[in-house]
């Protein structure tokens, strides 16, 4: 999938339709595929720490999920992208086609409590899912036991597509470490598991649509995502806009 460069990450030119389709073709053809959805806060991320850049190089497919993202595809690849590709939709869109190739999927992270309002949210959606185990995130550094443990659950549920739920970058760096031994998708979706179970508020479309579903996040949660929106915006706004006129490289 053709890529384009964004401060140095390299995002993948794809919508909905094609992201759904490479993923449920991987699943069938029990093969690794590392997917990531990728807002603002994540290029951020890989450009204060060079070792995170590296892990979202190494993905598959980085999708545009925010707004600013999908513009800089467009301006800097010419991408020509008419939706960003976000990360909760992006969840239940392939859930609907797992559902109909009778495909079994995964939920790794968050919370037990989460994690039931998740499933129960799905099976209300998707009836026929059929939804293989769950696994609640031990919310900090997994033991190489631990992850070998995880990884044979996976394995025994004989899923064919893994949604994976830690949050920004601890979800990257897990995906990236295990997808070469687990031969299937696992997908990197942020903030799915909290906005599909209800656990958490979603911004209205129309908000989304007009790339202001940061305010409405930042009003809802102020203490934890203030630096996220009120310095990491306008830095990757400046350092887009330097990058755009030729003044600075990030590759």
């Amino acid at each position: 999938m053709k890529k384009v460069d964004i401060l140095g990450v390299g995002v993948s030119i794809t919508d909905y339709e094609k992201c759904v389709q490479t993923i449920i073709q991987y699943a069938k053809e029990r093969k690794s595929l590392s997917v990531t959805a990728q807002p603002v806060h994540g290029f951020m991320e890989a450009h204060l720490h060079p070792s995170f850049k590296k892990t979202l190089n190494n993905f598959d497919i980085v999708t545009p999920d925010g707004m600013p993202v999908k513009i800089a595809a467009n301006i800097l690849g010419k991408a020509k992208l008419k939706d960003r590709v976000y990360g909760p939709s992006l969840m239940l869109k392939t859930c609907k086609e797992a559902e109909k190739n009778k495909m079994k999927i995964y939920l790794y992270g968050s919370t037990p409590e989460v994690l039931e309002k998740l499933e129960k949210s799905l099976n209300s959606k998707f009836p026929k899912l059929i939804i293989a185990g769950k696994n609640a995130s031990k919310f900090g550094d997994l033991t190489e036991e631990e992850n070998e443990q995880d990884l044979d659950k996976i394995k025994k549920s004989k899923t064919k597509i893994v949604f994976v739920g830690l949050g920004c970058p601890k979800q990257e760096k897990w995906v990236y470490k295990n997808s070469k031994n687990l031969k299937m998708p696992l997908i990197a979706v942020g903030a799915a598991f909290d906005f599909i179970s209800g656990n958490k508020k979603q911004a209205p479309s129309w908000m989304q649509k007009i790339s202001l579903e940061w305010l409405f996040r930042l009003i809802q949660e102020p203490r934890r995502l203030w630096k996220r929106y009120l310095v990491y915006n306008p830095l990757f706004i400046l350092l887009l806009s330097l990058q755009f006129i030729g003044l600075k490289k990030f590759r």
